[in-house]
Parts: structure tokens; sequence; C-alpha cells
């Protein structure tokens, strides 16, 4: 099977897109899916910093909407709209990597939640 010019430049972009999250990762910052900044941890508590539960909210609004994107072109697949099946893989495993993401954040919010559950008061 062929990679055509438009689908490999769709997995370089999806590539450059996961490492620059990583780096962000590593550095302690990045944005949130959708472009809005974390806000720094030393900032002072204002209107620009974004709450926690907000944040928390988009990420899981964007997780959704990448299985829902994933969902639809699959379906299209199937019938017969779609023919570009590694546009159909892309958004496959865009979609499986945001949902192991999502669950790995909310393993570490109940280790982080028991954690302090530990704690003599």
């Amino acid at each position: 099977m062929e990679i055509n010019a438009a689908s490999s430049s769709d997995i370089n972009a999806v590539l450059a897109q996961m490492r620059q999250i990583r780096a962000q990762a590593q550095a302690g910052i990045g944005p949130v899916q959708g472009g809005a900044d974390v806000a720094d941890v030393s900032a002072p508590r204002g209107a620009e910093q974004s709450n926690f539960g907000g944040m928390l909210k988009s990420a899981i609004d964007s997780v959704n909407e990448l299985q829902r994107t994933s969902s639809q072109t699959s379906t299209d697949f199937i019938e017969g709209r779609e023919n570009n099946l590694v546009k159909v893989m892309l958004d496959s495993q865009k979609a499986s990597v945001g949902f192991q993401a999502m669950v790995q954040v909310r393993n570490r919010m109940v280790s982080a939640y028991q954690d302090i559950m530990k704690m003599p008061i």
C-alpha cells in the first residue's frame, strides 16, 4: 500500500504535534487541547489563571471530540463515503492516544488523592 503525499503530511503533522506536546510536558508547561495555555503555578491567582476544573473539562471534551471524529470516520469508511484508510487509521490512533492519556491523568489524580488522604492531620 502506497502512502500518498497528503497522508504523509498528515502523519508528519501528527508526529510534530506529539513531539511538541512531549517537549512541553517535560518542561512542565503545555497547551490544553484547543490552544489555551495552562497558567504557571508560580503565577499569582487572578482572572487570567485557568482553574483546574475548567482545564480538565476542556481536556475531556477534546478527547470526546477525538472519539466522535474517529467513530464518524470509521462509519463513513464502512459505508463507502470515505475511501482514505490512512485518515481512518490516523483518526483512530489519535482517539486511542488521547483516551490513554486521559486514563493516565485519572490514575495520577486518584493516586494523588490517596496520598493526600493518607497524610496525618
